[in-house]
């Protein structure tokens, strides 16, 4: 297990608070009785060797792993012990005052006190420091527990956002070679500027859309490529339109979040004389955008529930990348179906 490893530099952190822990204790206790007394320096120099042990040793081999009572029974008895052994055999000391004449000396504690260490002040001392081992490293396993949860919960929204992607991706080459099938079909002269287009598209998805954010200014410019490469399939397409209010520069959004619903609109936006509608608006603030896409509810009845696979997969992707920053509201009405996505930047 990595976190029982020895780290030397959280030995040398632990000694260095420690260390100043014990400067200020010291300092208080040789100006109040103007004399640092040895057996208080032992007391200390315990107290630190029973947090290491905890800290190393007790914690992580018995308490978390859910040895409870051998760890409760080990505690109680090196604290029983050390502190009879302190009690004993420290108890003489006479140091000499550092300047002037010796101060009163604080009153023994009753001899019937003696007999009991864990009522004595070493007890005290060495229980304060095996607890603070005992929650120093508790605090560092569940610290370090938390780091290891989110890495684990990252890694899990990225690969089911690389899953999602894997879909997306598919759906739209199918859409956009229909749409190079129906020109060619036709005879169409812009059959060679369709493929074009569909080579510019799959350039972007390919090499600019892998990472998490892209330049809202290639995504803009991704969305214009789509809506021409439609333009030219379709017969009647005066309606169709595609309008930026805003500016556009330095800001960066998540790669291919508009073209499901833009994608949508076309299959359903056109009626059964080949007239299509199709309105797209996209409103630039500074800390946010507000894409809207409208279209007529054409010869196929949309059905928000069984509306393809890159609307279900858009809802998707919304939930894990803007949990908390996005809005989606769409309406059917008769004849015209809206989307409205709202997205803060972030």
């Amino acid at each position: 297990m990595e976190g029982n490893k020895f780290n030397s530099k959280e030995v040398w952190m632990h000694f260095f608070i420690w260390v100043s822990i014990y400067a200020f204790i010291l300092y208080q206790f040789a100006n109040e009785f103007n004399q640092i007394p040895f057996k208080l320096l032992v007391k200390l120099g315990i107290g630190l060797v029973l947090f290491y042990c905890n800290y190393f040793l007790l914690v992580p081999f018995l308490l978390l792993k859910r040895k409870l009572l051998v760890y409760f029974i080990v505690s109680m008895v090196a604290l029983v012990v050390l502190g009879f052994i302190s009690h004993e055999f420290l108890m003489h000391d006479r140091v000499p005052p550092i300047n002037g004449p010796l101060r009163p000396r604080p009153l023994e504690p009753a001899v019937g006190l003696r007999r009991f260490p864990l009522l004595m002040p070493d007890t005290a001392i060495f229980a304060l420091h095996f607890v603070a081992g005992a929650l120093t490293r508790i605090y560092k396993e569940w610290n370090r527990s938390e780091v290891l949860k989110k890495e684990i919960e990252n890694q899990r929204v990225n690969s089911q956002l690389q899953f999602l992607k894997t879909q997306l991706n598919p759906h739209f080459l199918f859409n956009s070679l229909n749409a190079i099938y129906s020109l060619s079909e036709k005879k169409s002269n812009d059959t060679g500027e369709a493929i074009l287009n569909l080579s510019e598209l799959m350039r972007y998805m390919l090499y600019e859309a892998n990472g998490d954010k892209v330049s809202l200014a290639s995504e803009i410019n991704y969305i214009e490529n789509y809506v021409q490469l439609q333009k030219l399939r379709l017969p009647h397409t005066a309606t169709v339109q595609f309008k930026v209010t805003g500016d556009e520069r330095n800001k960066e959004i998540t790669p291919l979040i508009f073209i499901s619903f833009i994608e949508n609109a076309f299959k359903y936006g056109t009626d059964y004389k080949g007239n299509t509608h199709v309105v797209i608006n996209l409103l630039i603030k500074e800390r946010s955008i507000e894409f809207k896409v409208e279209n007529t509810i054409g010869r196929k009845k949309r059905v928000l529930q069984n509306s393809g696979i890159g609307l279900t997969n858009i809802k998707d992707r919304l939930l894990l990348l803007y949990p908390d920053n996005h809005e989606l509201l769409v309406n059917k009405g008769e004849t015209l179906f809206t989307v409205l996505l709202k997205l803060n930047l972030v």
